[in-house]
């Protein structure tokens, strides 16, 4: 029915007839009107001009249709206007914000939070690293680098192997997928708890067998000492510490899986801190006890150390699985819980272990050199390890990341996260190194050089440190890439060839090289098995969850490898010219870093650029308060 015409205009001053509720017109849009009624009248120009009526509605005219009459009457706006009123167009109501979701729901994390979440990890690691740096300094100053103390770093190697396998690189990797997928079923509304659910299927097992092998190690003390160092001097003492450093294997296990999930949960203070309590936690026992028990007061450390390990994370955990089982739709047990697979931890630990086993072929041929030579290799190493420590603090955070957006399925966003990790972890270990081998006397000898550690004790580990260096890179290569196979959460066994090759040729370069040149022979050895290994992961056809792109990753490492090049050269003879001491190394850590930063930035490194660009942004915050409080003077 075709719509009746308009009323004519009505003077200003004229009584208005009562009509029926016209709907509200929103300005500029056609919503509320009678369909086919035309455009809306212009509003009038004049002050003294009389107002047009506006169409007024009959019974015969049909309603808007609901869509119309939704976009006409906007939420909070009065649904009809009195009689005679003029009917103004309503405001649109602000839109209401969107509910807050859980910090990570769905994969995603607010801005900003991976940085900070580095930033705690990197500050916390720092202060553990530097509190092993005490713990090797008081192990140093109390008993030296002879028989004792390579009695008990024989026994070390029980806490070493506990660290790397159930803290850091094996069931971490492991386990952090599975929570990861946990976490992305109980997003997507999955029936019951598919955390508690996990935890529940795999915590009393795994406690079981960290219980069985520690009793193992217990037991067979004596030949584990004879195997890892058959020509020690004092292998009873060996013993002794071997069978408390036993202990750690359980808590270390625990400390472990706690990491493990407060990680996939994107909770990082706690696991952060596990080194520092750690290594708090020895430092005190040796001091303590050291004068009565001798170097057995540091194995108690160990023991003491690996149960704050565990307390000061097992608060956190237990208050995110209570929010799970809040946040849960049903209970626990209904519909079928994730699980970990067999093969897959058993390809972790033995890659793990595999890896791990480089400290056990240097020991060994260590063993027949003359006394303290295990005790040069051990602080070469732990001074090795800092730059390739930092260097992977990015990527404890991320593989967290890279593990939920595979089990979200979204593969292109975890390849571009591992291709940038092994970009700035790249950069940040070969800093490490051109600082090593420049200022390694330096180094060793503010560090060690006291009591019982002699001059000669600083020159001959500075001379394995600066050797040990040549490895940084591939060592730190390994670490992000191994992450590339298992963040899927799906066994393979090709990392497991790849570090038995490495493994092989470590231990028949060691066995030729010993002879010739001692304890730097060894720790070339170690440096070109872990080179060999990296290659094979980079470039090798094994099955991985997410598959770089290697031609462009080799490119981009050229460049950071020129830049630590040009470092080194430049940061050695002022190491070794300027003064001695504190400030000489100062200066030679200075020189490195600047030329290094520049010559990474002028290349085009994406590791010196993230870095030069972070730090404009610092200063630029940091001068604001001060711009400020000159403004206000």
């Amino acid at each position: 029915m075709p719509p009746a015409p308009p009323p004519p205009a009505t003077p200003a001053t004229s009584p208005t007839p009562a009509t029926p509720p016209t709907p509200a017109v929103p300005t500029g849009g056609t919503a509320g009107r009678t369909p086919g009624a035309g455009p809306a009248p212009a509003a009038p120009t004049g002050t003294g001009a009389p107002a047009p009526a506006r169409p007024t509605p009959t019974a015969h005219d049909a309603p808007a249709p609901a869509p119309e009459r939704a976009a006409a009457q906007p939420h909070g706006t009065p649904a009809t206007p009195q009689a005679g009123a003029t009917t103004r167009p309503s405001p649109p109501s602000p839109p209401s914000p969107p509910a807050r979701r859980p910090r990570g729901a769905g994969g995603h994390l607010p801005g900003g939070f991976l940085g900070r979440a580095a930033l705690v990890t990197a500050v916390l690691s720092v202060a553990g690293a530097l509190l092993g740096l005490v713990r090797d300094q008081a192990l140093a100053r109390l008993f030296g680098a002879g028989s004792e103390t390579d009695a008990f770093l024989v026994a070390w190697t029980v806490p070493e192997f506990g660290a790397t396998l159930l803290i850091e690189d094996g069931l971490a990797i492991a386990l952090i997928p599975a929570f990861s997928l946990a976490l992305a079923r109980q997003a997507r509304g999955a029936s019951g708890d598919p955390v508690r659910a996990l935890v529940a299927t795999t915590l009393p097992r795994l406690s079981l067998a960290f219980v069985a092998v520690g009793a193992l190690l217990v037991a067979a003390a004596p030949l584990v000492v004879a195997v890892l160092a058959p020509g020690l001097s004092d292998p009873g003492l060996a013993v002794d510490c071997t069978r408390l450093t036993a202990t750690c294997v359980l808590s270390f296990g625990l400390a472990g899986y706690c990491s493990a999930a407060l990680r996939a949960h994107h909770r990082y203070l706690a696991p952060a801190a596990v080194y520092v309590v750690y290594n708090t936690g020895i430092v005190v026992v040796m001091l303590a006890l050291g004068e009565r028990w001798g170097v057995r007061s540091a194995a108690v450390g160990v023991a003491v150390g690996g149960c704050l390990m565990v307390a000061v994370q097992l608060p956190d955990l237990l208050r995110q699985l209570r929010k799970g089982a809040a946040r849960a739709r049903t209970a626990v047990g209904r519909g079928p819980g994730p699980s970990m697979g067999l093969g897959l931890l058993l390809a972790v630990l033995l890659f793990a272990l595999c890896r791990q086993s480089q400290v056990l072929v240097e020991r060994f041929l260590g063993s027949s050199l003359p006394a303290g030579s295990i005790s040069h290799l051990n602080y070469a190493q732990k001074v090795a390890q800092v730059p390739m420590t930092w260097s992977l603090m990015l990527v404890t955070v991320t593989f967290p990341v890279v593990a939920r957006a595979l089990a979200d399925g979204d593969t292109r966003r975890a390849r571009a996260r591992v291709e940038r990790d092994l970009a700035l972890a790249a950069s940040v270990v070969l800093l490490g190194t051109a600082t090593v081998v420049a200022c390694a006397p330096r180094i060793v000898g503010l560090l060690f050089q006291r009591g019982a550690f002699t001059a000669a004790d600083t020159a001959a580990t500075a001379g394995v440190l600066r050797v040990y260096a040549l490895g940084l890179l591939a060592q730190t290569l390994v670490g992000v890439l191994i992450r590339s196979y298992f963040s899927a959460g799906r066994a393979t066994w090709y990392p497991l060839v790849a570090m038995a090759v490495g493994l092989a040729v470590t231990a028949g370069a060691g066995a030729g090289a010993v002879g010739p040149w001692g304890v730097a022979g060894i720790a070339a050895a170690n440096a070109a098995g872990i080179t060999v290994t990296a290659v094979l992961l980079l470039c090798g056809p094994g099955p991985r969850g997410i598959a770089v792109r290697t031609r462009r990753v080799v490119a981009g490492l050229l460049r950071p490898v020129a830049a630590a090049s040009a470092a080194t050269a430049a940061g050695l003879p002022v190491a070794q010219r300027c003064g001695s001491g504190v400030l000489a190394l100062v200066a030679g850590v200075l020189v490195v870093a600047a030329v290094f930063l520049l010559c990474g930035r002028a290349l085009g490194d994406q590791g010196c650029v993230t870095a030069c660009s972070a730090a404009r942004a610092a200063a630029r915050r940091a001068a604001r308060p001060l711009a400020r409080t000159l403004t206000r003077r």
